[in-house]
């Protein structure tokens, strides 16, 4: 059977992991690499100044002292028996809507799979306990892939209500605006720190958006493309190069002669 590897960024006890690894049981040898404690917010982080180390904790079941990134490292650069045919992350223990991808362990774990070329999905629950029913979502979106695969350096971002109400819509990353971001407070000592993330976030206009599918009761499915260019802009910046080089080409003449 084909190898499909799980991973998360909520460490290799979590509850969304057991579920995930329940639903998609039947659709071929399930490796589960995840990190050994929690890795949340980790981003796209790999581990290069130290080993790693992988420890059996159950049948096809492997905790990895790293983040969820290197955990898919592992898994398809040679770890398991053979290469992944599909890498799937999570069930998140929360949402990983809009700009907050970026900083998601479990996002990233996703990334780092199509990077390497494997078809890869990251599914979320935004809320509640009901792993199960969101890894039951993940699985059907799983056997559609596997099916027909996924653009070039393109994955899907899945989230997944509380109580789905509606159905499985296609959509575009939405944007997060907070208002508040850093609180300052002191210690018992009376030494000064702070906190990140604080305040109420609002989002800009919901439609079309992850953000707004989940609103509305309807699972979120978001293409993340891995190329960052804004191709748009090589247009609109084109006298940019030839204002740099203006500049630039005369001081490196300048700087050869003297040389």
């Amino acid at each position: 059977m084909a190898v499909l590897l799980l991973t998360n960024d909520d460490g290799v006890h979590a509850s969304g992991l057991a579920a995930l690894a329940r639903a998609f049981d039947e659709l071929g040898d399930v490796y589960v690499l995840a990190p050994e404690r929690e890795q949340s917010a980790c981003g796209h982080a790999l581990t290069l100044h130290r080993p790693l180390r992988v420890d059996r904790v159950g049948e096809r079941r492997f905790a990895v002292n790293g983040t969820p990134s290197d955990c898919v490292n592992l898994g398809v650069l040679g770890f398991l028996p053979e290469r992944p045919v599909l890498v799937v992350a999570g069930v998140n223990h929360g949402s990983n809507l809009g700009d907050d991808v970026t900083y998601s362990g479990t996002v990233s774990a996703a990334m780092e799979g199509t990077l390497l070329g494997v078809p890869s999905i990251a599914v979320s629950l935004v809320s509640g306990t009901e792993f199960d029913r969101a890894a039951q979502v993940a699985r059907l979106i799983a056997m559609r892939v596997l099916v027909t695969g996924l653009p070039r350096k393109t994955l899907l971002n899945v989230n997944v209500p509380a109580q789905p109400a509606g159905g499985i819509r296609l959509t575009r990353l939405g944007h997060r605006v907070y208002s508040e971001k850093i609180v300052e407070q002191a210690d018992p000592r009376g030494r000064t720190h702070y906190w990140i993330g604080a305040g109420e976030p609002e989002w800009e206009d919901l439609h079309g958006t992850d953000m707004g599918a989940i609103h509305d009761g309807d699972v979120s499915v978001t293409p993340l493309h891995l190329d960052l260019t804004n191709h748009r802009a090589l247009d609109q910046l084109g006298d940019l190069s030839g204002a740099l080089n203006a500049q630039f080409r005369p001081a490196a003449r300048k700087r050869a002669r003297s040389e």
